[in-house]
């Protein structure tokens, strides 16, 4: 597992420009690799086009417009790392241009379609959350109350909670508008279960886990109880996972097949089981990484860059053994989610940027947004990473948060909503 293969000068393409790109953009100018970032968003909503040293206005769902740019400018590597509208298309163009690719259709297809992730999981082992069909509702086989999702989206779009049956046909109605493909999942709604995370770095093969944390929702007056407003990493539970079920994973991700790359994947603890619902053949869109990179030494970041630009799936800079604990501290995403409105001004956030244990911090929103109920991360103003050397602190920094930040509406009124008060 080394980083030895010189790619400075080479030209790597960066697909999306969210700020969760920002740190791959960093690493790669740190090796020396000329960067290049592209979607369809001018340079104030794109943070990554602003620090490259090139960017391009092409939507990133626009395949054969960036293989023709790419085949012009001589591409040396495109890279996909944390959002799931990239996934398909990085993979299409990586297949015209013949470069390396960390996935294959049929691996992001597994990873992007929750029948065929919940098909695959139960092949190999791992729980998935019990579903019900259309019959099973109109015999009254449901017990509610029941989620209604779409098979493939994003950003928990699309989806309902239903508490009777009459609720059923609407919420089909909805999920199947936001699926790509017009499929759903009628599934248990699992209010009172434990939502977890987990990351796996995979090189050479082999998944190392990088991330296995406890999620924290929202409430459900806000109707933000499908989101995440606060992640802890380490999970409280995270020796037990590593026994019990961590082996069903690794055996997952090994009849899956790949050799280098990243698995995403979301799940409910209930009873010594952790039910899974939701995959990505990428790394979730959090800065988390950034704190593993400085508290444990790893850097993914680079070693996506190295693969992308030689293909070499033995990539890896760091030790990935015990990245998972983070030396016994606690690695914090706490997010912001604002009630309807429109944003008026941030009150604070510099103030907490500026805290030398907070490792990213960046605006979902931007003065003058208008935020909608949409019960979906589109009501996410704000995301701060942190590390919290002592555990016993997570709460302490959140209160420091929440009373140093206020997100403003035209009337001066703070937006802020579903604050984490316990863990």
């Amino acid at each position: 597992m080394s980083m030895n293969k010189s790619i400075a000068g080479k030209k790597l393409l960066i697909l999306a420009g969210a700020d969760v790109h920002v740190k791959i953009v960093k690493a790669a100018k740190a090796m020396g690799v000329y960067t290049i970032v592209t979607d369809y968003l001018p340079l104030e909503e794109s943070p990554a086009k602003c620090i490259a040293d090139e960017y391009w206005m092409l939507n990133i769902m626009d395949v054969d417009a960036i293989v023709k740019k790419c085949k012009e400018e001589r591409i040396d590597g495109v890279l996909a790392y944390c959002i799931d509208p990239a996934q398909i298309p990085y993979l299409q163009i990586c297949e015209k241009l013949a470069l390396p690719c960390y996935g294959t259709k049929r691996q992001f297809e597994i990873m992007t379609d929750k029948r065929l992730f919940k098909d695959f999981c139960l092949q190999n082992g791992v729980d998935v959350i019990p579903e019900y069909s259309l019959k099973d509702v109109e015999c009254d086989n449901v017990k509610y109350p029941v989620l209604v999702k779409p098979t493939i989206s994003r950003g928990s779009r699309g989806q309902t909670i239903c508490w009777s049956k009459q609720d059923i046909p609407n919420a089909v109605l909805i999920a199947r508008k936001e699926s790509r493909n017009g499929e759903f999942l009628l599934e248990r709604y699992m209010s009172n279960a434990q939502d977890m995370s987990f990351a796996y770095f995979i090189t050479n093969g082999q998944p190392y886990p990088v991330k296995i944390g406890d999620r924290y929702r929202g409430n459900i007056q806000d109707n933000l109880d499908r989101q995440q407003m606060a992640t802890v990493l380490p999970s409280k539970r995270v020796e037990e996972i590593r026994q019990n079920v961590e082996p069903h994973i690794y055996d997952m991700i090994k009849a899956l097949g790949v050799k280098f790359g990243a698995i995403f994947l979301q799940g409910f603890y209930e009873d010594g089981h952790v039910y899974m619902y939701d995959p990505g053949l990428r790394f979730p869109g959090s800065d988390f990484d950034v704190v593993t990179k400085s508290v444990t030494g790893l850097d993914t970041m680079s070693a996506f860059v190295q693969f992308a630009l030689t293909g070499d799936v033995t990539c890896c800079a760091g030790n990935p053994e015990r990245a998972y604990d983070y030396n016994g501290g606690a690695c914090i995403i706490l997010s912001l989610s604002v009630r309807p409105g429109t944003i008026s001004a941030f009150e604070g956030f510099d103030e907490i940027a500026a805290l030398p244990y907070v490792f990213s911090a960046c605006k979902r929103r931007q003065i003058g947004s208008v935020v909608e109920a949409t019960g979906d991360v589109r009501q996410r103003a704000a995301e701060f990473c942190a590390y919290i050397a002592e555990r016993k602190d997570v709460l302490v920094f959140f209160d420091k948060v929440y009373s140093t930040i206020k997100i403003l509406d035209e009337n001066g009124e703070d937006m802020i909503i579903s604050k984490v008060k316990n863990l």
